[in-house]
This record gives structure tokens, sequence and C-alpha cells, in this order.
């Protein structure tokens, strides 16, 4: 069995990083089959000035090419939005392991509804996570969710 709370831990560190760097804090992270870590990223809209630049993305972008996802993992600290669910479906990732979903609740239904293996954590540290920054930064979230 996988050490899921484990990966998540990349994950945290990333959302961490992107909200010291006055991001939005999301953090992912690309595993490999065997556990080994593909790729890692943070949300970095705010930084980059890029909307596209998601964490699963970024995590995404830095594993670069592989010859196949389907035995890959992302992990995420939040419920991927509709955009990274796509990503995740477009390229055939696996298995999608989401921090917790109570603060945003994204795509990760469909993607288990098409095939896509997701375990919901409910990570307390994820939601606490969120909900702080919601708190403190409702504009900037609310810009992050396209509302």
């Amino acid at each position: 069995m996988t050490d899921f709370a484990k990966l998540l831990g990349t994950a945290v560190e990333e959302a961490r990083l992107g909200l010291a760097e006055g991001g939005i804090p999301i953090g992912a992270a690309l595993f490999g089959p065997e556990g080994e870590l593909l790729g890692r990223g943070h949300n970095r809209r705010v930084q980059d000035d890029d909307p596209s630049m998601h964490a699963e993305t970024a995590a995404f972008r830095a594993a670069g090419r592989l010859r196949g996802y389907a035995r890959t993992t992302m992990v995420t600290t939040l419920s991927p939005c509709w955009y990274c669910s796509g990503l995740v479906r477009q390229f055939g990732i696996g298995r999608v392991v989401v921090g917790e979903a109570e603060t945003f609740h994204g795509g990760h239904e469909w993607l288990a509804q098409h095939g896509v293996e997701v375990v919901v954590l409910n990570d307390p540290e994820c939601t606490a996570l969120m909900r702080e920054f919601i708190a403190d930064r409702p504009e900037l979230w609310f810009e992050d969710i396209g509302e």
C-alpha cells in the first residue's frame, strides 16, 4: 500500500512555498509507479502573472516528457479544478490523491467516473491552510477560482 500521507507531504511543502512567495497555497507533485518523485510545483499564477500556472501544471511540467502516464500519481493539496482535471484526463494519469475537497470541490468525482483512481485524504493541515488563506485573501481566492 502506498503511503499517501507521505506523498502529500511533498505537495504541502510546495503549497507553503507558494504562500511564502505571496501566492495561492496549492501544491502538487507527480510520482512514478514506485513512488519516485518525477516533478513538483505550486500554484504560481500571482508570482508569474500566468493564469495557467496551477500547481498540478507546474508539477507536470517539472516532470518532463514521459512515454506514458497511466502508472503515475498526481498528488495535490486541493481538489483539482476543471483545467487540472483536464490535464489528468488528457495525459491519462492513473491516480490522483487529493489533500482536501472541503474548501473547493473540483473535478475529482468526474475523474473517478472516467476511470482515474481518486483518493481523497481529508487532510486537516491542507484544509486549515486553505481556510486561513481564503479568510486572509478572499479577493485572490475568488480570482483564482474564476468568481
